[in-house]
């Protein structure tokens, strides 16, 4: 598999994960009992589609993008969790796999962005 190949599936899970998100805010809007996680949700979504827009782009906010998805899903199991209809073992979970995830993926964007700073100045 290329490197073009892989950042766009990349590209592409970021953006569907972001979609995904955005599936649940129709039926959280029609009674938002806790607005709160309304809005930790949206973020999610947000952030999902703008991480994979800006990855499919190769822009160096995609990055940040990414950080404040991690972010946000870190925030919805807090949440979660506090407002006790998440197992606390779920959440720690979900959580350290975005912390995990999200390092991993902004290793490999530093690591392109900085490849591509080297073959152009070379």
């Amino acid at each position: 598999m290329t490197r073009s190949t892989a950042f766009s599936l990349i590209a592409i899970a970021l953006a569907g994960f972001g979609i995904y998100r955005a599936l649940y805010l129709p039926g959280m809007l029609v009674a938002p009992q806790i607005p709160l996680l309304v809005v930790v949700f949206f973020l999610q979504a947000l952030f999902g589609i703008a991480a994979g827009v800006g990855v499919w782009l190769r822009v160096r906010w995609a990055a940040l993008a990414i950080g404040l998805l991690c972010a946000s899903i870190v925030a919805a199991s807090l949440i979660g969790v506090i407002l006790g209809f998440v197992a606390f073992f779920r959440a720690l979970l979900e959580a350290a796999a975005a912390i995990v995830v999200a390092v991993l993926l902004i290793g490999v964007l530093r690591h392109r962005d900085d490849a591509a700073r080297t073959s152009d100045a070379g």
